[in-house]
C-alpha cells in the first residue's frame, strides 16, 4: 500500500506548526556585509567569502546601518568576484547550523 504524505494533519496533531522559510536575505543586510565586513576568506580563483565578525555586528555604524536586521546578518556571507567586483553567491547559514 503506497504511503500518502499529509503534513498539515500530522502538524495539526502535534499541536505544532510546520516550519516557515525567512524568504530572501533583505538588501539592506546584503549592503551592510558588503560595506562594513571584517572577515574576507579567500577561496581562490579571485573569489572571497566575506562576513561580519560578532565584534562588528556590535559596532555602531553597523547596528545604526542594520537595526532589527542585525540579527540576521550573523548567518549571511557573500561569495564576491574579485576581478569582476561583483557578488556571485549570498549564503545565509540556518538557524541550526550556526547553534552548533
Amino acid at each position: 500500500m503506497p504511503y500518502t504524505f499529509q503534513p498539515r494533519r500530522a502538524f495539526a496533531a502535534r499541536g505544532t506548526r510546520p516550519p516557515v522559510a525567512a524568504g530572501p536575505v533583505p538588501a539592506c543586510v546584503v549592503n551592510a556585509v558588503l560595506r562594513y565586513h571584517d572577515e574576507a576568506h579567500d577561496q581562490g580563483g579571485g573569489r572571497s567569502l566575506l562576513r561580519l565578525s560578532a565584534r562588528r555586528l556590535r559596532d555602531a555604524e553597523v547596528v545604526q546601518a542594520l537595526g532589527e536586521l542585525a540579527r540576521r546578518a550573523v548567518g549571511v556571507s557573500i561569495l564576491w568576484n574579485e576581478r569582476e567586483e561583483e557578488i556571485i553567491r549570498v549564503l545565509e547559514a540556518t538557524p541550526t547550523s550556526l547553534a552548533a
